[in-house]
């Protein structure tokens, strides 16, 4: 498999190795000093892109790669503004299109846990629920797009609750999310249902990145050859 990174920071360079010891090919690499080089020509040379770059840049790299006729594998968080035209450019244009907002099969059996509890907690009123998420300095967006999963699934399952927000509660209807950046974190999310006699904790924390790449890869290989839009549910069939 012939792939395409777009962004090649820490997680890029994680990607890359994985997809080296595949025997897989880096046919192009984009990131901040060759921002020229991202056309559809010099796509159409890869098989898949893997899109973890900035939230600046990847609705354009991700509309780029529908242009380019090749699938698109993003882990991006902080776009989600532009989340739903994708999706509708995707379907219209019959493009293929993975986003997970973490790769981690462990934070995705996490996801599918969130969820559980959250069903049980529903008719639980004297608890409250608060989700706290540290990550290292370098992330650029808070919350985390996971924390926001994680909140978004807690409100579909948990009546009392419509809205996240971050850093405050505002009132009873809210999750508050607390987010940290700390030092070499790769990523620790802590769900916590609080009442006046106890506390009950769920938590998922990384070792490290390779984790998120190595899933990143599975889900190119998984959408190489498929039309549509794709999450890790898809791909874990959970």
């Amino acid at each position: 498999m012939k792939l395409a990174l777009l962004g090649y920071g820490k997680m890029g360079k994680e990607i890359e190795k994985i997809a080296i010891e595949k025997g897989y090919q880096i046919v192009l690499i984009i990131d901040i000093n060759n921002q020229d080089e991202l056309t559809v020509s010099n796509l159409q040379k890869a098989e898949v892109a893997i899109d973890f770059s900035v939230p600046g840049t990847a609705y354009h790299n991700i509309i780029m790669c529908f242009e380019a006729g090749i699938p698109v594998v993003s882990g991006t968080t902080g776009w989600f503004d532009k989340f739903d035209d994708v999706l509708k450019k995707c379907k219209e244009q019959d493009k293929s299109f993975f986003y997970a907002s973490n790769f981690s099969i462990g934070v995705n059996v996490f996801f599918q846990l969130n969820k559980y509890l959250a069903q049980m907690m529903d008719a639980l009123d004297d608890y409250d629920v608060s989700i706290e998420e540290i990550h290292h300095t370098q992330k650029l967006d808070a919350p985390s797009g996971t924390a926001i999963t994680l909140s978004n699934d807690i409100i579909s399952e948990l009546k009392r609750k419509n809205k996240w927000e971050l850093g405050k509660a505002s009132g009873k209807e809210s999750i508050k999310i607390k987010a940290k950046r700390e030092n070499n974190i790769p990523g620790t999310h802590i769900i916590t249902y609080d009442s006046d006699i106890d506390f009950i904790k769920i938590e998922h924390s990384a070792k490290g990145r390779k984790g998120f790449a190595l899933g990143a890869v599975i889900a190119a290989e998984y959408i190489q050859n498929k039309k549509g839009y794709f999450t890790m549910n898809d791909l874990l069939n959970l």
